[in-house]
């Protein structure tokens, strides 16, 4: 099995999906009088699910040189994204939506996941994914700012008549800003800081948050879907924030392999 061939399509795989519905929460928070952005929402929506679908066709025995080529194509595809993600950021920003219910931290939340879907795909088609240490801190950066983001998310489109569940998400989301601002004073002591105990204490207080987080977003969205309470939480939005949720305990599971010498970390080859 080719690493990068089987790295590139996990990654496509997993976040082409996210991009899709990216495009869907976005149209569904703008206001019927903005058939412009919604018809670009659709164009995306489109777009992605034909990339998910293509990911889904290729297997690990597909040529290098064609996923090369893939890859680069979705690098574009994700590129145009983040600039109409980023438009419409500055057009709520700018107070010309009114009325829009897209959070603009939603909207710079959903373009810093596209920043990092297509940087992740120039660092395999480049071959230079990051040294271990490194990865383990900027991953764990990003991400914990996207768990915290989410706990906010929720917390702020349940009914405020859920108050128990509303405290809970207040809760985790101090809980993950302090966990975001411990990762950052790593990442500033670096390299000094890129001990093997350092960073494995790093791992495991992450993972035991991020598995709490979990179980509760799996029971919201399960709550939502049952419609036993209160919000106004698309059940898709809130199965997509568990999905990510499950993603990032899978990424600092491989982390702590590595760091363990369980399991190397899966370079690809430049090709």
């Amino acid at each position: 099995m080719d690493a990068f061939v089987a790295r590139s399509l996990e990654e496509i795989r997993f976040w082409a999906r996210i991009m899709k519905e990216h495009s869907l929460f976005l149209r569904l928070g703008f206001r019927c009088e903005d058939t412009q952005l919604i018809q670009e929402a659709n164009g995306f929506y489109a777009l992605f699910e034909g990339i998910e679908a293509r990911a889904h066709a290729f297997t690990a025995a597909t040529d290098p040189q064609q996923i090369r080529a893939f890859n680069a194509e979705v690098h574009n595809a994700v590129s145009h994204i983040w600039v109409f993600k980023r438009k419409v950021l500055g057009l709520i920003l700018t107070c010309q939506l009114p009325g829009a219910n897209n959070f603009p931290l939603l909207v710079d939340h959903v373009s810093r996941e596209a920043n990092y879907f297509r940087n992740r795909l120039a660092e395999l088609n480049n071959g230079r994914l990051e040294p271990l240490p490194d990865a383990i801190i900027d991953e764990n950066v990003f991400f914990l700012k996207i768990m915290a983001d989410h706990a906010k998310f929720i917390g702020h489109l349940l009914d405020p008549s859920e108050r128990k569940l509303v405290d809970q998400a207040r809760e985790f989301s101090n809980d993950f800003d302090q966990l975001l601002w411990q990762a950052q004073d790593l990442s500033s002591m670096r390299p000094q800081s890129q001990t093997k105990p350092l960073l494995s204490q790093f791992l495991d207080q992450n993972r035991v948050s991020v598995a709490s987080l979990r179980d509760f977003k799996k029971t919201a969205r399960d709550l939502i879907e049952a419609c036993r309470i209160k919000s106004i939480i698309h059940p898709l939005l809130a199965d997509h924030v568990y999905r990510e949720a499950v993603h990032f305990l899978a990424i600092i599971d491989l982390f702590e392999q590595a760091l363990t010498g369980q399991a190397p970390m899966p370079l690809p080859a430049a090709h």
